[in-house]
């Protein structure tokens, strides 16, 4: 198995932060708008460095979406920032007729997504925003796995022309990737070669699917990881090259089984190459309070979960 070694622990929310100040500080047009949460989406450092480029629109995320893209109408690039479940389920209306439909080029930036968002509890833990997402048509969907990787994006999303919804999360995570890495929008990346299943993850489960691998391969199972940070477009060639080799699937994601990472998977290998999956996903509930690492154990999406998907889907071959 290829190494992969963590730099440390840190926020994916703060990789979005660092990686909005660097593309700002590259482009004058970019503009950042929040809503009442600067300090929680890491706009705090932009807003202290360029204050008449940063908007407070206060709790009004339906209106904060409206005016980003508004915004576009005079060239500018906004990054739209609030919590996830703000970000998509309080605004979806926005975001469908203003932003998806007229093919605006506004950044949705949501942060706190996910189970991990912890003690927050269900009504903030919102599982349903990739679906959401990646059914509007014009829609880019990026959910980064580390710190590293999340400010790439950030880079990479600005530079996009067109909507993106840009998913990051509150705590604090293994940073494994490049530091410099280029992010490709679309573009799957490849962790570990393997043989007799493929594990495809996205967000904070690619680091629980490279501790998988791991516990696999000393069990003398050869797992190929892939990266998938960008939901939508999917990197089609690279899921059906690596699933005609192994012949086994298992997906891994901090989202709901419908309409997330595994449901999009699934739906390609049943056009194209029909294959034994298992999805390692929340199932059909909502979530509760809890820390990250208890929420993530009793709903079903660490580590051992991803392992045992593994097994199972071996033994459908």
């Amino acid at each position: 198995m290829k190494k992969h070694i963590s730099t440390g622990n840190k926020d994916t929310r703060s990789g979005f932060g660092a990686g909005l100040l660097e593309a700002a500080k590259e482009n004058s047009n970019i503009v950042a708008l929040v809503a009442d949460l600067t300090g929680s989406v890491k706009m705090d450092a932009f807003a202290a460095e360029f204050p008449e480029r940063f908007f407070q629109v206060g709790i009004a995320e339906a209106n904060m979406m409206g005016v980003a893209a508004g915004m576009t109408i005079g060239g500018k690039i906004p990054f739209a920032g609030t919590f996830a479940n703000f970000a998509s389920g309080r605004t979806y209306d926005q975001i469908r007729q203003s932003i998806a439909y007229s093919n605006k080029n506004v950044k949705i930036a949501a942060s706190h997504a996910g189970l991990t968002l912890g003690e927050d509890g269900a009504t903030h833990q919102i599982l349903e925003d990739l679906g959401l997402m990646k059914m509007l048509p014009n829609m880019t969907v990026i959910n980064p796995a580390d710190y590293n990787q999340t400010k790439a994006a950030t880079i990479a999303a600005a530079k996009y022309v067109g909507p993106v919804y840009l998913r990051f999360g509150r705590p604090k995570v293994p940073n494994f990737t490049p530091e410099n890495q280029e992010f490709v929008i679309g573009k799957a990346v490849l962790l570990n070669e393997g043989s007799d299943v493929t594990i495809f993850a996205t967000g904070h489960l690619v680091w629980k699917a490279i501790e998988a691998c791991q516990i696999l391969e000393d069990k003398g199972i050869s797992a190929e990881i892939i990266n998938i940070h960008t939901i939508k477009p999917l990197d089609e060639e690279a899921v059906l090259q690596s699933v005609a080799k192994t012949k086994a699937v298992v997906t891994a994601e901090e989202h709901m089984m419908n309409g997330g990472l595994g449901d999009s998977i699934a739906q390609l290998l049943a056009r194209k190459q029909p294959t034994p999956i298992e999805m390692v996903a929340v199932n059909d509930t909502f979530g509760e309070s809890g820390t990250a690492e208890e929420l993530l154990t009793k709903y079903e999406i660490n580590t051992d979960n991803i392992v045992s998907a593994a097994e199972k889907v071996m033994k459908r071959k």
